[in-house]
């Protein structure tokens, strides 16, 4: 493959400034004020330019910050750190040979290059160029060919055929940021083929019920778990810049169900003895009590209309 990634629409990054770096890439910076945070509504396409120019601007800092505990060619699905390995939620490991399998918000492609190295064939999508040139890095810095497809795009117009994968999956990846995930889910639907398995990771839709502390400051309800309000950091100007959208555990499953899916399993990983890393809201402390991850085992649900 190729060590290309594919744009499949054409951004603007005049508004950024790029420098030499410690990653082997420059690093990009930004003389913008700090965001303020709000609670306020944000459609598709406020939501899709902010989240994408954040993950442009904050993509060093997070692979730098958790590129040890997701590795290199690791596939684990949240911050508790269940692996793949052992979940084995796409199916048995034997089975993923010759598979293709679509990644969507995948980073630095971490989990697609395990899959390829279970013999699977994956494309690797993300909203943002920046985390696909780490992508890139990597596989420079492992010496290793490039076996995974890159491509930039948004999740809610994939820029594949119909039927061109037999698995796709998404570990906190695209859906938590989206304003409507059921378009998503049509379409990771559509390029599925016919009893394809889509797996995906989000944040527990408790949590949005309690301070995003890891330590006791965190274990007190402060909001109403049913406040569906989008979380916006926005600038001076009143333009977002990064956006996430909350939806229940119901809203998910109905989203699931209408975006032509079967819910085969949902998935809330326990915290393990082992994993003494906190991860922004996620703890030791806060894992033992409430569940800080949601993973929802889905099929593609054949109808008489296809």
């Amino acid at each position: 493959m190729e060590p290309i990634i594919q744009e499949s629409e054409t951004h603007d990054r005049s508004g950024t400034h790029e420098r030499s770096g410690t990653h082997g890439l420059p690093l990009v910076d930004s003389e913008a004020a700090e965001p303020v945070a709000t609670r306020r509504s944000a459609g598709v396409a406020e939501s899709s330019r902010a989240n994408r120019g954040w993950w442009d601007g904050n993509a060093d800092e997070y692979q730098q910050e958790h590129g040890t505990f997701l590795g290199d060619d690791r596939f684990v699905w949240g911050p508790e750190g269940l692996d793949e390995v052992e979940a084995g939620l796409l199916g048995p490991v034997e089975d993923l040979q010759d598979r293709r399998v679509l990644e969507i918000g995948a980073g630095a492609a971490q989990c697609s290059r395990w899959l390829a190295a279970q013999g699977a064939r994956p494309v690797a999508l993300d909203l943002s160029h920046r985390q696909l040139q780490h992508a890139l890095r990597i596989d420079d810095l492992l010496n290793r060919d490039h076996t995974v497809g890159l491509v930039q795009a948004d999740a809610g117009g994939l820029p594949f055929a119909d039927g061109s994968f037999d698995l796709a999956c998404s570990a906190y990846g695209a859906l938590p940021f989206v304003a409507d995930a059921e378009l998503v889910l049509r379409e990771v639907r559509r390029v599925l083929r016919p009893g394809g398995r889509f797996v995906f990771s989000v944040s527990h839709p408790i949590r949005w019920a309690f301070p995003d502390e890891p330590g006791p400051e965190g274990l007190s309800i402060s909001a109403s778990y049913f406040d569906r309000v989008p979380y916006v950091e926005q600038d001076e100007q009143g333009r977002a810049v990064y956006v996430e959208h909350h939806r229940t555990i119901g809203d998910w499953v109905r989203d699931v169900v209408a975006g032509g899916f079967r819910l085969v399993d949902l998935v809330e990983p326990e915290w393990p003895a082992w994993n003494t890393q906190e991860w922004g809201g996620w703890s030791p402390l806060r894992g033992g009590l409430i569940p800080g991850t949601a993973i929802f085992v889905c099929e593609r649900q054949e109808t008489a209309t296809g």
